[in-house]
């Protein structure tokens, strides 16, 4: 194992002020005394306080929430409150968000995987914002909603992320500009270039890449009199599980550096959809150990340690073991790494076990584990029927 990244495991257990305060967290524990695990707990203030920062630090930017994220009810009010926008990927979503009061103009559909009826059904609701990266899916869009706004889905240069993304969404930047072209035969709009630098980046040039492209696009784009008006950024902010990441404004600075020295003073509407950097620290999921074990007896052999949470509902993003959640226990005793794994019958749900986790060897089964980060892609993963293991519950706080 890396020795820094062991050094800074080491420490971890005596940090646990960098992911929640001391008020919230005496708070947490005068709250879950008497609950069952696993379950996870939002801090909604925590939401609204970092929409207003978020929103403060880059003020001629629109924020699109992607409700994929987390569709949880008590964030979506929060948001329509602020006047989000909203990124939907089914028409489910859009029916889940108009029925709070969103309204359709700030709604874009950004999937680009969907059926003609459903297209036809977000038209129907008002909807005029389409992500697209195919030909197919463009006649789709030109037959179910006509004039509608297109945006086509970039794909980046290639930079190392801690969560490295398929090419199953995106297209080229030759594929890119025969769409915009495309469109315009089919009478409808070419709005905006969307791209994304991979999920948890933290390489600040990956953002100035892109952005050098999608300049590019818009300038050969002018060549053919079709004219952009829009960037997004997707989710282009990193947010702090173990590595550390830089402050936010360091992003901001290093993004507004690069519009400037591509657009001059022609920099287009810029949308951002923030979505792990916006509510990383609301979340808190409460875990516990059901059993350690050992493989063969041996002293140097390493542990097993199974939570009663598990890969394939819970935690999806330990998949490639990519995303690396901070994990807190209160024992502060001598350190070994350990393999986490979760509770169900099925040999893949295992979370760690190349990179390995330091925890006190003093840890007995019964005791708790606390996960912080871990808003995105949990309550929206959790399902039931394998091993018939519960949804995870919510708690707002």
């Amino acid at each position: 194992m890396n020795m820094n990244n062991q050094k800074w495991f080491l420490s971890a257990w005596f940090s646990r002020e960098k992911y929640i305060n001391n008020q919230d967290w005496y708070k947490l524990q005068n709250f879950i005394s008497d609950k069952e695990t696993p379950f996870l707990i939002l801090f909604k203030d925590k939401a609204r306080n970092n929409y207003q920062l978020l929103k403060e630090l880059y003020k001629d930017s629109s924020i699109y929430y992607a409700v994929k994220a987390c569709p949880n009810l008590e964030i979506l009010k929060i948001f329509i409150e602020e006047w989000s926008c909203f990124d939907i990927a089914s028409i489910y979503e859009l029916d889940l968000v108009l029925g709070l009061w969103a309204t359709p103009d700030k709604i874009s559909y950004g999937n680009t995987i969907k059926k003609e009826k459903h297209i036809k059904y977000a038209y129907e609701k008002w909807i005029k914002m389409f992500a697209t990266d195919s030909e197919d899916d463009l006649y789709k869009i030109s037959r179910a909603a006509p004039w509608s706004r297109v945006y086509f889905r970039l794909l980046s240069p290639c930079i190392w992320a801690e969560r490295p993304l398929s090419r199953k969404f995106w297209c080229e930047f030759d594929m890119a500009y025969s769409l915009a072209i495309k469109a315009k035969e089919l009478w409808l709009i070419s709005y905006w270039v969307s791209f994304h630098v991979w999920s948890q980046q933290n390489d600040l040039t990956a953002w100035d890449l892109a952005i050098t492209k999608t300049w590019e696009l818009f300038k050969k784009l002018e060549e053919v009199w079709i004219k952009l008006e829009m960037v997004n950024m997707w989710w282009w902010l990193p947010t702090q599980y173990i590595k550390e990441i830089k402050w936010l404004d360091e992003y901001m600075n290093e993004i507004k550096n690069s519009l400037k020295k591509n657009f001059w003073n022609n920099i287009p509407e810029i949308i951002m959809e923030p979505w792990r950097s916006l509510v990383w620290d609301i979340w808190v999921i409460v875990s516990e150990i059901v059993l350690i074990s050992k493989k063969q007896n041996a002293e140097n052999e390493t542990k097993w340690v199974f939570l009663d949470i598990w890969k394939f509902s819970w935690l999806i993003e330990t998949l490639d073991e990519s995303i690396k959640y901070p994990f807190y226990v209160e024992k502060t005793w001598n350190t070994s790494p350990v393999i986490l794994a979760g509770p169900t019958c099925d040999s893949m749900d295992i979370l760690y076990e190349n990179y390995k986790y330091e925890l006190p060897e003093t840890l007995i089964s019964g005791d708790k584990v606390y996960i912080f980060s871990t808003w995105a892609y949990t309550q929206s993963y959790s399902a039931i029927e394998f091993n018939w293991f519960p949804p995870l519950k919510i708690y707002v706080l």
